[in-house]
């Protein structure tokens, strides 16, 4: 099993940056990726940005638009989410994720087997 504890989210002006922090612990070693992914009241949730294990290779969603980055730190088994430019309409709880597939399915919800239990991201204008 693997757990998934995730930090830094709050309330912010319109233009602001917030850190997310996700810390991973557990059986580790069977993961390939950990991902960001949002939920925003009555949508469904959508993808944000993934980093593989190593933190070589990242991918992001196209409403990103450079404002957002993905790190991980591997000596603290934990992954970033490095917002900017926050607007309105990127208030949501934001999750973490983590999986065991191929890279090439990361932005799809199956499959990352482990989940946060999600951090508040309330953007104002």
């Amino acid at each position: 099993q693997v757990q998934l504890v995730e930090s830094g989210g709050g309330s912010i002006q319109t233009g602001g940056s917030l850190r997310l922090s996700c810390a991973a612990s557990g059986r580790t070693f069977g993961i390939n990726y950990a991902a960001w992914f949002r939920q925003a009241p009555g949508k469904e949730r959508e993808f944000v940005a993934a980093i593989n294990w190593s933190g070589a290779l990242t991918h992001y969603a196209d409403f990103v638009n450079g404002r957002f980055t993905i790190s991980k730190d591997n000596a603290k088994n934990t992954v970033y989410l490095q917002m900017n430019s926050l607007k309105p309409e990127d208030t949501a709880v934001y999750l973490c994720a983590a999986g065991g597939g191929w890279w090439n399915v990361r932005t799809t919800q199956g499959a990352y087997a482990y989940w946060g239990q999600g951090t508040q991201v309330t953007v104002s204008s």
